[in-house]
């Protein structure tokens, strides 16, 4: 008998088996980097000695609030420093963190505080008095609200509730963090758009962030103390997990509560930012800026993009103003990004169009993923020619534990044992995917997800409307834009601009159309409405 087949005295100890979190991370950084910057904001700075400090109050004052283990902790806020904080401290308490994307109405707010069953809500000052409309409009308990005001950036204690910092100070600074016992704990709670109306809470557990942070740094090519800007919203995906990383490096997190052009050179040049994250959009702001927001700096800036396929003359241009850019792709379900347009030097010697075109792909599966591949209807390989169509699935660590409160949908999800991200694209010989289309009609802008289906069901509402389909149509600033076709009832007359106030009314700004077509819409012998046709519209 050989003696692998003997194992006995073998055993998991706390010695030789720990649950993986992204919480080690930063307990080990307050030993390992106490002195360094780990979290800045305008003129906070915060050492990692600090840092852990804080996040330790906010474990201890969640605590002390009555969250146990297991229970969910809310934020509506922007990407500031309390936001950072969260991401530690709210699972150092054992709970659950549910970051919201700030731009949601009020009835999608309510609904995620009742669906996810909130028990506190951190909010900015700015978005407070949407979080209480939501609150009032809940079904269920309604949550501790916790204001955190912004004086740095001029966003004023409105008063209603306790203050952040008065709530911090409650805390314990040498508070135990409470540890998973297993690393498929639940870690945190994002809702995704999906092909419904309604969000669907993705649960992300421990082991998968933990691997996500760990796989990351290898494929950004990253060393030691990089400092990362926070332009990909921290309520998506968990800022595609880079804030919990970054401690792992002994890294600087700088805040950046508005997006503009101006921001970011001015946190490049100021701060030496050496990496961040964005949609196709953010490139184009750099690329368009003004001159007076441009500022020059000395080193390239390691970009990662995603949420929209960048065009390719976008990624030629901002190419020339010193940052490399890389195309990575991935979705709520799977923490963020999984696969990366892996460089091959061979292709240095393509012309730059080309090179252009190649890094728009959505390319390969991330190191800590299993497998990511495109395959037909019956789970088959799809030919891998550039031109065969396929369901981009997914089998790996970093994958979500399921939908919350929705069997059918996680089962759906998982069929033959991968992640389906209902995305249609074409794979090439070395194996680089590149999408194709969406099978599942949302449209990406910005890089917020918007659902046709939601927008759809709005404008059915309205007097004039007969039938309407929403598909996506290009814009230079956003990527893409809902634009809605309208079907009217005999003998209305159409107002775009009447629809477009309606819809604005029920829904946030970011998903209203920006325009409305009227005329017949194309539908099948059975009256489905041929989306496909609507889309011909634009190219």
């Amino acid at each position: 008998m050989g003696w692998m087949r003997d194992e006995t005295g073998l055993d998991k100890t706390p010695a030789n088996y720990i649950p993986l979190t992204p919480l080690s991370h930063l307990a080990r950084a307050a030993k390992v980097f106490p002195d360094r910057e780990a979290l800045v904001y305008g003129d906070m700075r915060l050492t990692y000695t600090n840092y852990h400090a804080r996040v330790s109050q906010l474990a201890s004052a969640l605590q002390m609030a009555g969250v146990v283990p297991g229970d969910v902790v809310a934020t509506l806020l922007p990407n500031i420093p309390a936001q950072a904080e969260a991401h530690f401290g709210v699972p150092a308490a054992g709970a659950v963190l549910n970051t919201i994307n700030i731009r949601l109405d009020v009835d999608t707010i309510a609904y995620i505080f009742d669906h996810g069953e909130a028990k506190v809500v951190l909010v900015d000052s700015q978005f407070l008095p949407v979080c209480m409309k939501a609150v009032e409009a809940m079904e269920g308990e309604a949550p501790l609200v916790v204001e955190v005001p912004d004086a740095i950036a001029g966003v004023p204690e409105i008063g209603e509730q306790i203050d952040y910092e008065t709530f911090l100070a409650a805390g314990d600074p040498n508070f135990a963090w409470i540890m998973p016992d297993d690393e498929w704990e639940s870690l945190a709670l994002n809702y995704t758009s999906g092909t419904t109306g309604r969000p669907k809470g993705v649960v992300c557990h421990h082991r998968g962030a933990y691997l996500m942070t760990m796989g990351t740094p290898v494929t950004w090519r990253m060393t030691l103390h990089p400092i990362f800007l926070t332009i990909v919203p921290l309520f998506h995906c968990n800022g595609w997990n880079h804030t919990w990383m970054i401690p792992m490096l002994g890294g600087t997190v700088v805040c950046c509560r508005d997006i503009s052009a101006a921001a970011i050179y001015a946190a490049i040049a100021d701060e030496g930012v050496t990496h961040f994250g964005g949609a196709p959009i953010v490139l184009n702001l750099l690329v368009n800026a003004k001159p007076e927001d441009r500022r020059d700096f000395d080193h390239t800036v390691e970009v990662f993009t995603a949420g929209a396929p960048p065009a390719p003359a976008t990624l030629a241009a901002i190419g020339d103003l010193g940052f490399n850019v890389q195309q990575v792709y991935g979705l709520t379900e799977t923490y963020g990004h999984v696969t990366e347009c892996l460089w091959n030097n061979d292709w240095d010697s393509l012309p730059q169009d080309k090179q252009s075109a190649i890094k728009a792909r959505q390319g390969v599966a991330f190191p800590q993923m299993e497998d990511i591949t495109v395959m037909s209807d019956t789970m088959e390989q799809v030919t891998m020619d550039g031109k065969s169509q396929g369901e981009i699935v997914i089998r790996g660590n970093s994958v979500m534990k399921g939908y919350l409160k929705n069997p059918g949908a996680t089962a759906k999800a998982f069929k033959g044992g991968y992640f389906h991200s209902e995305d249609l694209a074409v794979q090439y010989p070395d194996g680089s995917m590149q999408i194709a289309d969406r099978a599942k009609d949302i449209i990406i802008s910005g890089g917020e997800n918007i659902s046709s289906v939601e927008v759809e069901s709005v404008l059915m509402g309205h007097p004039d409307v007969m039938l309407c389909a929403v598909v996506a149509m290009p814009d230079d600033k956003w990527g893409e834009v809902p634009c809605a076709f309208v079907e009217l009832k005999v003998g209305h007359v159409g107002d775009a601009d009447a629809l477009i106030a309606f819809t604005k009314q029920r829904l946030a700004g970011f998903k209203c159309p920006k325009k409305v077509v009227f005329g017949e819409l194309p539908k099948t012998s059975t009256g489905k409405i041929q989306k496909f046709e609507l889309r011909k519209t634009f190219r």
